[in-house]
């Protein structure tokens, strides 16, 4: 999916944090059935840091952790919406919310189930996988 990557833009529900993020116009994203995604309806599409900018916003954002606290859940402190976050399974990346994205540059999105509740045998130790975006 690597080819034929475009610029989309995105942010929270009230327009202050906007960011924008470089992948591919068909985007495969996971729906996680973990505790933090199952309630929200998150649909994550995880880039390398390298392919994500924060375009405004950064003062608006609060950050949420637990468990292992390696994930940073970012929200935005006026709407509430997390836009994205640093994953715990790409720590050097960013997990964008597929929802919050701008309409018109997604031309297919494809929905991958994840097993979050089953985190730790998804992910062994120390491994992850590779960028599908």
């Amino acid at each position: 999916m690597a080819q034929d990557r475009v610029v989309h833009t995105g942010g929270c529900h009230c327009g202050r944090v906007r960011f924008e993020v470089i992948a591919a116009a068909t985007i495969q994203v996971s729906q996680c059935n973990c505790s933090m995604c199952a309630r929200s309806g998150y649909l994550g599409l995880v880039v390398p840091k390298e392919r994500f900018r924060l375009l405004s916003g950064e003062a608006s954002l609060v950050t949420y952790a637990f468990n292992t606290r390696t994930a940073q859940h970012l929200f935005c402190a006026t709407c509430g919406i997390k836009s994205f976050y640093v994953p715990r399974s790409h720590p050097d990346g960013v997990n964008v919310n597929a929802r919050c994205l701008d309409p018109g540059t997604v031309t297919e999105m494809i929905i991958v189930p994840f097993d979050g509740q089953h985190w730790e045998e998804q992910y062994p130790a120390g491994t992850a996988d590779d960028y599908a975006n």
